[in-house]
């Protein structure tokens, strides 16, 4: 009887699920700031010259300043119109170096009134090496842009793009028709030496949404 009973002991502890082991999880410290090592430069500069005109807009730099790695400049520009416009090109120029990847955070967007136009202000950061010489540092900004919304085709750049067709001869025909119960700008005509792509890449060129500038800040962020 005891050797049935032993037997039984072991059989049911085999078929037993298996413990689950423990898992002890990494203890997560809390977010921190990010690390900027002392011996990174950090100085700060008010432009002496803020403003620059050029197409039109007039574009302001009040301030520009390096915080390690980041040389971040503060950009206010006014707006063509109720379009969705943002800095469409911009580049820092320092020494030998020429950098045109940047990032681009909203500050403030003011919409336009009646007889005061709107103002968009955004802080431009391009990163940069830790021993940079920004003793003699430059932002350009080479254009502003307004992608093209919804309907906007019809109602905005159509007549534009029209008179720039027939301005330059192209014999490219255009007219907004109703689809899907949308208005939506189509290539009516064009000549018979041109391909359908070739027509759409002059129709919807980015330079009927692009202000072009440039608009150029120079400053000294030396330590």
């Amino acid at each position: 009887m005891k050797k049935f009973a032993i037997i039984l002991l072991v059989f049911i502890a085999a078929c037993a699920p298996a413990s689950q082991q423990q898992v002890v999880l990494p203890q997560m410290l809390p977010t921190a700031t990010a690390y900027i090592d002392e011996s990174y430069p950090t100085a700060e500069v008010q432009l002496a010259e803020p403003n620059v005109a050029a197409s039109g807009i007039d574009v302001r730099m009040e301030r520009a300043w390096v915080d390690g790695k980041s040389v971040n400049a503060d950009v206010c520009f006014t707006l063509p119109d109720l379009s969705d416009w943002s800095i469409w090109s911009a580049s820092l120029i320092y020494g030998e170096s020429f950098l045109q990847e940047y990032g681009t955070t909203l500050v403030t967007l003011q919409e336009p009134a009646e007889g005061v136009p709107g103002l968009r202000c955004d802080t431009l950061t391009f990163i940069v090496p830790p021993d940079a010489d920004l003793s003699s540092a430059t932002v350009v900004i080479d254009s502003i842009a307004a992608t093209p919304r919804e309907g906007e085709y019809c109602s905005v750049y159509l007549p534009k793009i029209q008179q720039a067709m027939e301005e330059r001869g192209t014999g490219i025909t255009l007219d907004c028709v109703e689809m899907n119960g949308a208005l939506t700008m189509q290539i009516t005509g064009f000549p018979p030496s041109m391909t359908q792509q070739q027509a759409e890449e002059i129709v919807y060129s980015d330079e009927f949404y692009t202000v072009t500038g440039p608009w150029t800040f120079s400053f000294d962020l030396s330590p």
